[in-house]
C-alpha cells in the first residue's frame, strides 16, 4: 500500500532523529547534514575565502579616516543644526541615510551605507519589496505568506519590510536564505518570547532596525529553510542572531538583551561581518566570535565592532574572539561584571577609541581576558588598544606588535581618525533600534 504524504514525513523525521541523536553535534550547528545542506556549506566556505580580505590593516585604516571625516563635518555645522533641527547622525554610517527626511521611500539607500569588513552587503537591494502583515509563525513546513518566516526562505533577494508594529514569538529558529533585508525602520518589530534568527550557509544578508529578546531553546524538528528543502533541526541553543558559516553579513540599530545563550554568535569560518550601533545590555555571554580553538577555519574571520552601546546588566564576551582578525572601534562599555574583551586561539584584536567605564568591583577593572595559553604564548598574540578612553581604573592589558599604520604618511586629519574615547558618546548616541517616522529625519 502506498504511504501517504504524511506517513512519508513521519518515517522521514524517525529516521532524521535517529541520525541525530547518533551524530557528533557541533556548538550552534543544528542541522543534520543531508546532501543539500552538504553542498550548501562547501558553496558557502568558498564564498567565505573570496570574501576574506587579505589586508585587513588597510580596511581599518580606512574606515578610521571615515570616522574622522564625519566628525569634521559634523563639528563644523554642529552649532547650526542645533537652532535649525537638522539632521545630528554623528558616524559615517547613519550619516549615510538617517539625513534623508523620506528614508521611507529611499529604503534601499541603506544598502550603500555598510562600513567595515561588512562593507559589501547590500542584502535584498536587487530585489522586490516583501510586506510582513501577519506576526503569526505557525507551520515550519508550508509557512503563511505575509509572516516573516515565509519570506526569509524566498530563494530570490528581497527588502522585507513589516506593514505595522508587531511582535513574533518564533515557534522554531527563523532560518534565513541568501540575499534579504529585514527592515523595521517606521514600525516596532520585536522578536521575543521564542527562537532566535539563523543565518547559516548564506551570504548578503542585512538586519536592521529591530528588538530581539527573551529568547529561549526551542525542540527543533522538520523546518523549512528554503522554498525548495525541507530539514531537520535539532534543538536550537537559544541564541539571539547566530551566524554559522556565512559571509556579507551586517547587523545594524538592532537592540538585543536577554538571550538563553548568546546574543550574537558568530562561527565556523565566518566573515566579512559588520556589527554596528547596537544596543546590548542584561546578558552574560554577549558575543562569541568563533567557537572552538581547535577550529582553524576561523583564521578568515574579520569582523568590525563599531559605535555599539554594551550597557546594563552585561557580565562579559564583548566580543570573546578566536583566530581571525577584530575591529573593535568607537564602542561604549559599561560596568561588565567579568571582562570586556577575551579570547584565545591567538585572534588579532585592534581596539581603538573605545569608552572604557569599570564597575566599582575592584576584581574587574581589566578590560581584557585571555584563555588557555600561558603568558609566554599569549604576549606575542596582537591586541592594541589606541585613543581607547579608560574610566574609574579600567585598563587594557596589551601584547604582541604595534599597529601597523599602512595608510601613511598620517596627516592632520588621519590623526583624528577615530578620536579618542571622549567621543564615543557621540558617535554612539542613537545606538540601538531607533522609532522612526516615515517624512521625518530618523
Amino acid at each position: 500500500m502506498a504511504l501517504t504524504n504524511n506517513k512519508l514525513s513521519l518515517l522521514f523525521f524517525c529516521i532524521a532523529l535517529a541520525l541525530a541523536v547518533t551524530l557528533p553535534r557541533a556548538h550552534a550547528q543544528n542541522a543534520t547534514m543531508d546532501e543539500y545542506l552538504q553542498k550548501k556549506a562547501e558553496e558557502a566556505y568558498q564564498e567565505s575565502l573570496q570574501a576574506y580580505n587579505p589586508h585587513p590593516e588597510e580596511l581599518t585604516e580606512e574606515f578610521n579616516e571615515l570616522v574622522g571625516e564625519t566628525l569634521i563635518g559634523q563639528n563644523a555645522t554642529r552649532r547650526q543644526l542645533k537652532q535649525t533641527g537638522e539632521c545630528m547622525a554623528t558616524n559615517p554610517i547613519d550619516r549615510c541615510w538617517r539625513c534623508d527626511r523620506n528614508w521611507a521611500k529611499n529604503r534601499k539607500k541603506l544598502a550603500d551605507c555598510a562600513r567595515g569588513f561588512g562593507h559589501q552587503t547590500t542584502g535584498g537591494k536587487k530585489g522586490r519589496y516583501y510586506l510582513v502583515t501577519d506576526p503569526s509563525d505557525n507551520d515550519m513546513d508550508h509557512p503563511k505568506p505575509g509572516t516573516l518566516r515565509h519570506a526569509v526562505i524566498q530563494t530570490e533577494p528581497l527588502w522585507i519590510i513589516f506593514a505595522h508594529s508587531m511582535v513574533i514569538r518564533l515557534k522554531q529558529e527563523l532560518i534565513f536564505t541568501s540575499d534579504k533585508t529585514v527592515d523595521g525602520r517606521g514600525v516596532q518589530v520585536h522578536i521575543a518570547y521564542g527562537a532566535g534568527l539563523t543565518l547559516q550557509f548564506v551570504h548578503n544578508v542585512i538586519i536592521h532596525n529591530i528588538w530581539i529578546h527573551n529568547i529561549i531553546p526551542r525542540n527543533g524538528g522538520l523546518i523549512r529553510d528554503a522554498i525548495n528543502h525541507l530539514g531537520f533541526r535539532t534543538q536550537s541553543d537559544g541564541d539571539a542572531i547566530s551566524i554559522y558559516s556565512s559571509n556579507r553579513i551586517w547587523i545594524d540599530h538592532v537592540s538585543l538583551s536577554r538571550a538563553t545563550d548568546g546574543l550574537i554568535d558568530i562561527i565556523e569560518g565566518s566573515t566579512a561581518i559588520t556589527i554596528s550601533n547596537c544596543k546590548l545590555n542584561h546578558h552574560n555571554d554577549v558575543m562569541l566570535l568563533g567557537a572552538h580553538d581547535a577550529q582553524s577555519r576561523d583564521a578568515i574571520m574579520q569582523v568590525t565592532v563599531a559605535f555599539n552601546r554594551f550597557g546594563i546588566g552585561l557580565i562579559q564576551r564583548m566580543p570573546r574572539c578566536r583566530w581571525g582578525f577584530f575591529h573593535v572601534v568607537n564602542n561604549d562599555y559599561q560596568h561588565w561584571e567579568l571582562y570586556a574583551i577575551g579570547g584565545s586561539a591567538h585572534p588579532t584584536i585592534i581596539s581603538q577609541g573605545n569608552r572604557f567605564r569599570a564597575a566599582d568591583y575592584q576584581y574587574t577593572k581589566e578590560v581584557t581576558k585571555r584563555d588557555y595559553a600561558t603568558k609566554d604564548e599569549w604576549m606575542k598574540w596582537q591586541w592594541r588598544s589606541e585613543g581607547d578612553l579608560f574610566m574609574n581604573g579600567a585598563f587594557f592589558t596589551e601584547s604582541g606588535p604595534a599597529i601597523k599604520h599602512v595608510r601613511s604618511p598620517l596627516n592632520g586629519r588621519n590623526m583624528i581618525k577615530f578620536k579618542h574615547g571622549s567621543f564615543v558618546g557621540r558617535l554612539t548616541r542613537s545606538a540601538g533600534a531607533i522609532k522612526c517616522r516615515p517624512g521625518k529625519l530618523c
